[in-house]
């Protein structure tokens, strides 16, 4: 299993998800800019994993603090101005937001008169728990997922990158196929390219090669054909931010998949850990949904693929209605509809 991060005092290591899988170049973040920058520069993605690396980045921050001296007091503000600029990088993962938080409820327990350096340890004790937690939810999320199937060898197709790349390991969607293939029953994996940052085909075929599970790499556009082939018998995706009702943005042309699942018949399932649920938004209409350089659409891997100038339209996300998703498997279980009945009940339990 592939990781996207590693963490040593000083120094957060990531993989530069953009030159997979020609090259693997890890790059050395010594401070909260450079794993800001990072974030937003898509060296490293996914919504799990971008909160991990920004709990990171504010551990890193307090560590440089602390070799000055001086009290929490001193440097509460820079605290606060870090989670403020990390919080700027990725708008519409919540899971970045969730990792903030609990950084920013830390800090409010900690005592004014408390050195920094002893604040430090607190923080980097959180982020290290925070990326902990975040591998055993994957893996649990990968166990409910795998029940689903009762047994059957299944064709899935997959969108995007959901893998251990793109969370502290294991991975949401890519969780539940690996442990699907774990149990032998995953007979052929279909990974969308996932256009235009082609996280599919660079990032989740490298995840499925490196770990010997069968699969075949298609354009976005083929899966409606391989449905009405009936060559597909689930689609599993993850999830960026979920709505109160149920709603889930994820990558751009998620919402195309679950529509083509309707009228195909076939199972459309999320997964995602309870911290991308989002219960302050009544409905998918709320969540913010980012959009990207347009030359991310006029550029592929340096080559020029329209006009230079031509005008584009580069939502990162789109989000698809609850009714039309079958299940949203989490690391507490698989929810059903209604989602709002659910959604509540789960997370009222989980408190």
């Amino acid at each position: 299993m592939f990781a996207a991060m590693q963490f040593t005092k000083g120094i957060l290591r990531l993989i530069d998800q953009r030159l997979l899988p020609q090259e693997e170049v890890w790059l050395e973040c010594r401070g909260l800019e450079s794993v800001a920058l990072a974030i937003e520069d898509m060296v490293i993605r996914g919504a799990p994993a971008i909160g991990c690396a920004a709990a990171y980045g504010l551990a890193l921050d307090v560590q440089a603090a602390s070799l000055g001296g001086g009290t929490w007091d001193e440097y509460r503000a820079r605290f606060h101005a870090g989670i403020s600029r990390l919080a700027r990088t990725r708008p519409t993962a919540v899971n970045l937001f969730y990792a903030l938080d609990h950084m920013r409820r830390l800090g409010a327990t900690l005592a004014s008169t408390m050195s920094i350096t002893a604040a430090a340890e607190e923080i980097v004790k959180l982020a290290e728990d925070l990326a902990a937690d975040d591998l055993k939810t994957c893996q649990a999320i990968g166990a409910h997922g795998a029940k689903l199937a009762e047994g059957r060898k299944l064709r899935i197709l997959t969108h995007c990158n959901t893998g251990s790349l793109a969370t502290a390991g294991y991975g949401t969607a890519l969780g539940v196929i690996r442990s699907l293939h774990a149990a032998g029953q995953v007979e052929l994996v279909y990974a969308d390219e996932t256009r235009p940052y082609l996280q599919g085909s660079r990032l989740t075929a490298f995840e499925l090669r490196s770990e010997g599970i069968p699969y075949k790499v298609i354009a976005d556009s083929a899966a409606a054909y391989l449905m009405q082939l009936r060559q597909v018998d689930w689609v599993i995706v993850g999830a960026d931010r979920i709505a109160a009702n149920g709603d889930t943005a994820n990558k751009i042309g998620t919402y195309g998949l679950a529509v083509q699942c309707r009228h195909h018949g076939i199972p459309f399932y999320v997964a995602a850990p309870l911290a991308t649920f989002d219960t302050t938004l009544a409905t998918g209409a709320e969540i913010p949904v980012e959009e990207r350089s347009p030359d991310e659409i006029r550029y592929t891997g340096g080559r020029q693929m329209t006009p230079v100038d031509a005008p584009v339209y580069n939502p990162s996300f789109d989000v698809t209605p609850a009714a039309l998703i079958a299940g949203l498997i989490t690391e507490k279980g698989v929810l059903k509809p209604p989602y709002t009945e659910s959604i509540d009940r789960l997370l009222r339990n989980s408190n």
